[in-house]
This record gives C-alpha cells, structure tokens and sequence, in this order.
C-alpha cells in the first residue's frame, strides 16, 4: 500500500510549495508524476518549473514531449506513469489512479478553494476506507508543514 499524504496549503501558492517537494523527492532517488486537473496548470507548472528560482531548476517533461521514460519529473493531465515514478502528486483536485504501483502519493490543495478542499475530503476518505496509511499535514504560518493527522 502506498503512503498517502494530503498537504493543506495555507500560506503559500501552489508554484512555491511544489519544487520543493520535487527536490526532496528526487534527493531520495525518487522519480515523480505531478497529475494537474487542467492542461493549463500543467503548462503553468511546466514553464514554472524551469524559472522557479534564479540560480536552478527542475529538469522535467510533460505529457505533450517524447521521452517521457527519461524525466525526472513528469507532469501530465493523465493517469500515466511513463517515467516509472515512485511518488505521485495530484493538484487541482485531480482524481487519483490506482496508486498501488506508488511508494508515496501527495495530494496538494490550496486551502482557500472551496472545491479543492471538498474533493480533498472526499479523496481522505476513499484513501482512508481503501486501508492506506494516510496523513495529513498543514503549513505553518512560516511556511512550514506540520502533521495534524
């Protein structure tokens, strides 16, 4: 069974959080899918992903390259695992696959959307009913993420 983790954002965007996120996984010998709900998120992140800080960036493909196998990071708007990634996040609401085949799955929601935080809850409570190890962690007012459960 894959771990599952739900991360509240409270205090920051999306485009702040995730690379960070992104890089610890890839510093465990990680491979990850990033799922968006939109293809418009997905290129958001995408062109974030590149710029997201002055002196790096996260190499990267997307679901619209070829050599999807070779990314580190793969976004997509699929259920695809082309990269054979060990953790998967889902953003934007997006519904999970089968995460059976994942050490680790992230769903991130901004706290401040009313239908991300619903599909949130009712993605708890599949994950919980389907015997996952689940938890849920929520951002400090430093930016920094605590587990509430």
């Amino acid at each position: 069974m894959a771990e599952i983790l739900f991360y509240h954002l409270t205090e920051s965007t999306l485009e702040d959080a995730l690379p960070g996120l992104l890089e610890r996984s890839l510093g465990r010998g990680w491979r990850a899918v990033v799922q968006t709900g939109s293809e418009e998120r997905r290129d958001a992140l995408d062109a974030h992903l590149w710029s997201f800080r002055d002196d790096s960036f996260l190499a990267h493909g997307t679901d619209r390259e070829p050599h999807a196998a070779d990314q580190p990071v793969f976004i997509t708007t699929t259920d695809a695992n082309p990269n054979s990634a060990q953790v998967r996040f889902l953003v934007d609401a997006a519904s999970p696959p089968d995460l059976a085949g994942y050490d680790r799955a992230v769903f991130m929601f901004d706290g401040h959307d009313a239908a991300q935080l619903e599909a949130a809850r009712a993605h708890w409570k599949t994950m919980k009913g389907a015997g996952h190890a689940v938890t849920y962690w929520q951002q400090t007012p430093d930016r920094r993420w605590e587990r509430k459960a």
